[in-house]
């Protein structure tokens, strides 16, 4: 047994929803048929090599760590269309793993980008352990009454991931804010990060929550078990005050995220659906692809004049570039249709 006494440790942020910091653990490998998605590992750094290197730590904050460092992460699954394909099921007997994302996502790369650096890599030390048993992100999720979600909801989807969704979710935030609304920021889908939400939370988000609140690493999980992590995370939300919830579903509803079962949990609240698209030929494939037009569209496609021009054609959906100033009224007008809101903004 390794006890913590005397042990540093680098908290991933998947750990920002227990305790582990503050209470003693002690480090044991187990036996491969005991592993499952979620659970508290401890890797140590190997050579670092590139920018991926840094890791975010409980706090948002991101720290470059060193060979022979030990990180806790927990153990999960990566399918992004622009980066990295893995998860712990391809950890083999060697115990090599990499951190799939820099919030302590572990597992095994089976795919990844030509553009992406060398992942950081990691020996396989242990799970987390307390009185003999494993420690899982799912401990630490409190049991809820079920809540009926009942504000609107402003839904941002993508063509696929970076494509510009937090980006659109910060500028929505502080129009709604601006009116002194009560604003929920809610990412749904995706692998963890924490920046993402922080960045809401930084727009004026009164209320932050994402996946990782109900226990999961990545929503690449099984249907059933994403959809109760996430009516968890829907009573939670509609406990607290608020007058909109703008939630993000990370990658594109296509990819094997749970993006599309996320939309039909929420999908009576949808008021407003912004799309960002990195193309403008995605734009049509989405919606061909999803059946649902959305009510603007943003992102990178909206990068210049010629981009928007071309999605309004191919599509027949106004869009916007919503770090242009000028498009703020477009927005404005949107959301007061939409949402049915008197979203009056001083702009």
């Amino acid at each position: 047994m390794n006890t913590r006494v005397n042990t540093k440790y680098f908290f991933a942020s998947l750990t920002r929803i227990s305790n582990l910091p503050e209470s003693s653990f002690y480090v044991k490998p187990l036996p491969r048929k005991s592993w499952s998605t979620g659970d508290y590992v401890v890797g140590e750094v190997g050579s670092p090599a590139s920018r991926l290197s840094l890791v975010e730590l409980s706090t948002g904050r991101m720290v470059e760590v060193a060979q022979g460092d030990l990180i806790v992460g927990a153990l999960g699954a990566r399918y992004a269309t622009l980066e990295t394909v893995g998860g712990w099921q391809n950890i083999g007997s060697d115990g090599r793993m990499e951190a799939l994302t820099a919030a302590g996502l572990f597992g095994r790369s089976t795919s990844r980008s030509t553009m992406l650096p060398p992942l950081l890599t990691l020996a396989y030390k242990g799970h987390v352990l307390r009185q003999g048993e494993k420690v899982a992100m799912g401990d630490f999720v409190p049991s809820v009454p079920w809540r009926i979600l009942d504000v609107p909801v402003v839904l941002l989807i993508g063509t696929s991931m970076s494509a510009g969704k937090t980006t659109s979710a910060r500028a929505i935030i502080r129009l709604l804010r601006e009116e002194s609304l009560a604003v929920i920021g809610a990412k749904l889908t995706g692998a963890g990060r924490f920046r993402d939400i922080l960045a809401m939370h930084d727009a004026g988000a009164d209320h932050i929550f994402d996946f990782v609140d109900a226990g999961l690493p990545s929503t690449v999980v099984a249907e059933k078990e994403y959809r109760e992590a996430l009516r968890n995370l829907i009573s939670r939300m509609a406990a607290v005050e608020a007058d909109v919830l703008v939630a993000e579903v990370g990658a594109s509803p296509l990819e094997p995220y749970n993006g599309a079962a996320a939309i039909e949990e929420i999908g009576a609240n949808v008021r407003c659906t912004v799309l960002s698209a990195s193309d403008p030929y995605a734009v049509t494939g989405v919606t061909a692809a999803f059946g649902h037009l959305p009510d603007l569209v943003t992102g990178l496609a909206t990068s210049t004049r010629a981009g928007i021009e071309l999605v309004e054609r191919l599509s027949d959906v106004r869009a916007i570039n919503v770090l242009d100033r000028d498009s703020l009224p477009t927005l404005k007008t949107t959301l007061e249709r939409t949402l049915g809101l008197n979203v009056a903004s001083r702009l």
